[in-house]
């Protein structure tokens, strides 16, 4: 049966998933990159950004696990944009270019729909002002036999996790304390009974957790 799946998510050591203060020029706030630098240096990010070479040890190992299998995307707001309210320009696309890496329909949540944008590559952008379960129905429909990825951020994770509809939760712990931002796991108290739970230390200084249903 198709999962519902999370891959590559990072969270600092006290728990938040982006900074504060996200603009269009820090997409994780005063974060910046400091949640991603162990996801940078692999082959698998320096492929999506059209680069040759990268490491290719126990990060590249799990971030490149992202891709194979996945039908369509389920976002937040606050992944495709900066913007908040209703929409100031509906000719800015997001900060994916023009060749989304994600190549699947995606579906963008939001309280202000607008219409779908179709991007190279395959991507299409719709957006849904729909519950979890709502948006996950949508996208399971567009995804067929495939699975579906929540990509972020760290409130729509929550949303989903507290909704019970993640079958796959692949989290990177990133030796950093933010202090601020948007956290992941506050109201999921218990949330590790419903999972199996493995963990890798990488050479990076990160540790992966993995948690899977029995």
């Amino acid at each position: 049966m198709p999962r519902v799946r999370v891959h590559n998510f990072s969270v600092s050591l006290d728990g938040f998933g982006t900074g504060e203060r996200q603009t269009l020029e820090a997409p994780f706030g005063h974060a910046g990159g400091r949640l991603h630098e162990w996801f940078f240096p692999t082959r698998t990010f320096r492929s999506m950004t059209g680069q040759d070479g990268g490491s290719t040890g126990v990060d590249d190992a799990f971030a490149r696990a992202w891709d194979p299998g996945i039908g369509a995307e389920i976002m937040g707001r606050g992944k495709f944009g900066p913007q908040h309210g209703p929409w100031p320009d509906q000719e800015w696309n997001g900060w994916w270019g023009d060749n989304p890496p994600f190549h699947t329909p995606v579906f963008v949540l939001t309280s202000y729909p607008r219409p779908s944008v179709q991007m190279d590559g395959g991507t299409t952008f719709h957006f849904l002002d729909a519950s979890p379960a709502e948006a996950l129905a949508q996208a399971r429909e567009a995804a067929g036999d495939a699975d579906v990825r929540i990509g972020g951020g760290p409130t729509t994770v929550r949303e989903f996790l507290a909704a019970d509809l993640i079958d796959y939760l692949h989290i990177v712990v990133v030796p950093i304390v933010l202090g601020r931002g948007e956290r992941l796991w506050d109201g999921l108290e218990s949330l590790e009974d419903r999972f199996g739970i493995e963990t890798v230390a990488s050479p990076s200084g990160v540790t992966h957790v993995i948690l899977s249903r029995p």
